[in-house]
């Protein structure tokens, strides 16, 4: 019994170490990513209420124009990650003022794919938590090394 919760201690955190790894590894390489001036085209606010009990939702949805190496794209992402979508309204305000119709922003281009752009870099924040899936790790190890440990018989 010691050994499966052992491997699944194991397994779980090294599950969330590489998915906060990956997290970071692409917030970090977004931040070699050209900045180019883009021009907001629109810039409204969604709401959505997933059942008659549910609150109303609401998210900042943008519409920017941008060139690169010659060309013309459009993009809609604030932030590599998606949408936020938000129960409470104050910080979609905040958002949408940020980035008022006709405003000039810096956007972040994806160089091998200049169909991918963002307004906002991704935090870096993954690699500041990775330590607590560590301790998953580190406690499943010690599960398994006594798991697996001759026991000492007593004379």
């Amino acid at each position: 019994m010691m050994l499966l919760v052992a491997v699944c201690l194991i397994l779980i955190g090294s599950l969330f170490i590489y998915l906060m790894g990956r997290s970071y590894l692409r917030a970090n390489a977004m931040r070699d990513w050209p900045v180019v001036e883009c021009i907001i085209l629109e810039s409204s606010i969604e709401q959505r209420q997933h059942d008659p009990y549910s609150p109303q939702e609401f998210s900042h949805q943008v519409l920017y124009g941008y060139d690169w190496e010659g060309h013309s794209y459009t993009g809609k992402r604030i932030s590599l990650r998606g949408v936020k979508w938000s129960s409470k309204g104050h910080g979609v305000d905040r958002s949408r003022a940020s980035y008022p119709v006709g405003s000039i922003q810096r956007c972040h281009v994806n160089p091998d794919d200049p169909l991918v752009a963002v307004l906002e870099l991704d935090s870096l924040a993954p690699l500041y938590s990775i330590w607590f899936p560590s301790l998953f790790v580190i406690g499943g190890l010690g599960i398994l090394i006594t798991a697996i440990r001759p026991r000492k018989t007593a004379r």
